[in-house]
């Protein structure tokens, strides 16, 4: 997804299978495939999208493991390239689609393994969004779970401190939280964060239908959660060039750009694509920008500026979810952490 976001991770050298060879589907293919999608959209109850680095790939962020991903590359001894800064990167017309699903009732969850903050900046709302790895825009209070989206990216890693102080006035007016501001981006061996997680399982779970955009699924447990819908007794559909970890529990596969996909589908779904107006922060689903003060141009916030959100940090263990070749699921009680990529993937 991003040089300067690989440079800053602990050194590590299994991270996956890459640089699998691309598979393109035929025109002909992608459109009938794209129809069927739709159709499976429609009759949907409960849609929940998986997004991986693949969907920032056509505004200039590098994905990882494709041909010329960041750990692709990293294997041959050469350097990636680079054609945007976070700052100065835009929604895809991917992000954009996703928020006009989401308008339109279709997409109910969207889970995200990207740190690239393009969700959040497009205006998609953050109650229906969880970010599992993190992202560069966000600090979050240690001591109150309050979270600061900013205009620039934080500049550390690994949820370690910012240099910045929570300013929340706690009840009566009395004085400031003053908790320590720590980042979001998840290093190796972090804990992903509960209630992203928590928010993520629940909607896998009742999910009846899982779309998985630009991802691998490689790296646990975000990569593992399709398979809950699967088991569910849902579909799963998978679109990315190469082939991922998961196919063969795939309903249906498409082997095209996400761009492109999405585009077909939105014309099949009869649904316009909105139009990015700068970067802009939507807390609640409820929000319209022209009714809700919880619908934020992020030009406009400042340094101090906090926005509304409800992240109360809870030490605590939850249910994790391990997945047997055969995708049935075995659950036991441990602490939650990101693992490595899984070193094999799925049969096509």
């Amino acid at each position: 997804m991003s040089v300067n976001y690989a440079a800053g991770l602990s050194p590590y050298a299994d991270k996956g299978v890459c640089g699998l060879p691309e598979v393109f589907n035929s025109t002909e293919e992608v459109k009938a495939k794209v129809e069927t999608l739709a159709q499976l959209i429609k009759e949907s109850r409960y849609l929940v999208v998986h997004s991986g680095a693949g969907i920032s790939t056509s505004v200039g962020i590098p994905d990882f493991r494709g041909p010329k991903g960041v750990w692709t590359l990293e294997e041959k001894g050469e350097s990636p390239h680079f054609d945007t800064t976070f700052e100065d990167a835009r929604p895809s017309l991917t992000h954009m689609a996703l928020l006009g699903l989401q308008r339109a009732g279709y997409l109910k969850y969207l889970i995200s393994q990207n740190v690239d903050g393009l969700h959040v900046r497009s205006g998609f709302p953050r109650d229906m969004l969880s970010e599992l790895h993190g992202n560069m825009f966000v600090e979050e209070c240690e001591k109150c779970g309050r979270q600061y989206v900013r205009e620039k990216v934080i500049g550390v890693m690994g949820l370690k401190p910012t240099g910045r102080y929570c300013d929340v006035v706690r009840s009566r007016g009395l004085r400031a939280c003053r908790g320590k501001l720590i980042s979001t981006i998840l290093d190796w061996e972090d804990a992903l964060p509960d209630r992203d997680l928590n928010k993520a399982d629940e909607a896998s779970r009742r999910a009846d239908l899982a779309l998985t955009l630009g991802t691998s699924m490689q790296i646990k447990p975000s990569g593992d959660l399709p398979l809950l819908t699967k088991r569910k007794g849902g579909k799963v559909v998978i679109v990315n060039l190469q082939p991922t970890k998961h196919d063969k529990h795939a309903y249906l596969r498409i082997h095209g750009y996400v761009d492109e996909v999405m585009k077909q589908l939105m014309e099949q779904l009869g649904l316009d694509i909105p139009k990015w107006e700068g970067p802009t922060i939507c807390e609640s689903s409820t929000a319209t920008s022209e009714s809700s003060t919880d619908v934020k141009p992020l030009s406009g916030v400042t340094p101090e500026k906090k926005v509304k959100t409800d992240l109360i940090k809870e030490e605590r263990k939850r249910e994790a979810t391990h997945l047997t070749e055969d995708g049935s699921v075995k659950e036991e009680t441990v602490s939650v952490k990101r693992e490595r990529a899984d070193a094999s993937v799925g049969d096509k």
